[in-house]
């Protein structure tokens, strides 16, 4: 069976939140990969457009998503073929009581070089456990993304995570950076313990107790706190609690700027970040008017940020134009049936978004850029919440703009 006319869905080999994770082979170049099917195709449009955030991840020890596909049997996410063993056949491996304490915090600690560096891209895992943890020739891989969020019918909420390491607030589709904090902990506990933590269950108190450090007990109860409001709020806090204080390593940032002098680069990286975040979209842009009375694009967070970064449109063109022109936000539900969206910028970056969010950025009477927000991740369109978060932000990246005209060569730098 050929998944989007190149690759080959092969046998089972592990479940995942929401689906099935396959063997696969792509038939163009013969490399083996792993194939994530979700059944249930009313997620389409969601999983289309966290597959393109997830695609730009790189880190050494997160998974690479290399394609997404679509048809009536399900949707397909297919990411590279890690080679190993996951966590779960290390820990049935030790037998009880389990890994000593400094394998397991090391092991614990490269997973948190990947969950550090995913949260400061604003992407949440929500399905941490040892079965998405392959022990690699490099050390650990984290696989297997759970992107499921709300049902786009209306219907409820959908939890996503297993049985054992989920937090508590997943039972109800709730996700934060605490969320993968509670299932890293459970890892840890159950690669000590040999079986994950009830919840409420506490390390300090465990009878018949296993001799762990003081440290790395209060480190445990902390961060499994089943209320997320007093939990360990941060990967790296855990990771310090713990005694393996780590970085995000050498991940690559999902935001692009044009060259500029080094505050105002890391000013604008910032922005389009924390823009993101507020906005939960799937990429943002910022764009400055040029003296001829185009646009070109000055900092991107996200899909597309690549390709979009440095491209000008001219006066009037695109759905930014028309922002220009009328000076006042649009808000585009369907932007493949709008005349108004620039093939040009579609053909560029391969991303024709479904909706759009384009505020103007403007000082006094003056509209001296956009800023554009593409797809909100969970799937539904941007609404007047989101417009009116949109302006607050503009009003900010009017004190961020800097006239192109004045800016050096056309390039691009990564922060």
């Amino acid at each position: 069976m050929l998944v989007g006319e190149r690759y080959e869905l092969g046998d089972p080999i592990g479940a995942g939140a929401m689906g099935t994770v396959h063997r696969g082979k792509d038939v163009q170049t013969g490399q083996e990969v792993a194939i994530k099917r979700v059944a249930d195709v009313r997620h389409a449009r969601r999983l289309e457009i966290e597959a393109r955030v997830l695609a730009r991840l790189r880190h050494p020890r997160v998974v690479r998503y290399l394609d997404h596909a679509v048809d009536d049997r399900g949707v397909y996410l297919v990411m590279a073929l890690i080679d190993g063993e996951h966590l779960g056949v290390t820990i049935r491996a030790a037998g009880p009581p389990g890994l000593g304490v400094d394998a397991a915090t090391e092991l614990t600690a490269q997973a948190g070089e990947a969950l550090h560096y995913l949260h400061n891209e604003h992407t949440i895992h929500r399905d941490v456990k040892p079965e998405n943890l392959v022990l690699a020739r490099d050390g650990v891989v984290l696989v297997d993304f759970g992107i499921a969020r709300e049902d786009e019918e209306g219907t409820g909420t959908l939890a996503i995570g297993s049985p054992g390491f989920m937090a508590p607030e997943s039972l109800t589709g709730d996700a934060s950076p605490r969320t993968d904090v509670y299932g890293l902990a459970a890892t840890l506990w159950a690669m000590l313990h040999g079986r994950p933590p009830r919840v409420g269950e506490k390390a300090q108190t465990l009878q018949p107790a296993r001799a762990l450090p003081a440290e790395i007990a209060a480190a445990l109860d902390d961060a499994l706190d089943p209320d997320p409001a007093r939990r360990t709020a941060t990967i790296a806090a855990f990771l310090e609690a713990i005694g393996r204080p780590r970085g995000a390593g050498d991940g690559r940032p999902l935001t692009r700027v044009t060259a500029a002098t080094g505050a105002e680069a890391s000013a604008l990286a910032a922005f389009t970040r924390t823009a993101a975040a507020v906005l939960d979209a799937a990429a943002v842009s910022i764009a400055h008017a040029d003296a001829e009375g185009g646009l070109r694009y000055a900092a991107a967070w996200g899909a597309g940020a690549d390709e979009v970064v440095g491209l000008r449109l001219g006066p009037g063109v695109g759905l930014a134009g028309t922002v220009v022109a009328e000076g006042r936000a649009l808000r585009v539900e369907d932007c493949r049936a709008d005349r108004r969206f620039s093939t040009r910028s579609a053909d560029r970056t391969g991303y024709v978004p479904h909706t759009m969010l384009l505020v103007p950025v403007a000082r006094g009477e003056t509209v001296i850029g956009v800023l554009s927000a593409l797809d909100r991740r969970d799937g539904a369109p941007f609404d007047a919440d989101d417009e009116r978060r949109a302006t607050a932000l503009a009003e900010l990246a009017a004190s961020l703009a800097t006239p192109v005209a004045a800016a050096p060569a056309p390039g691009t730098v990564a922060l």
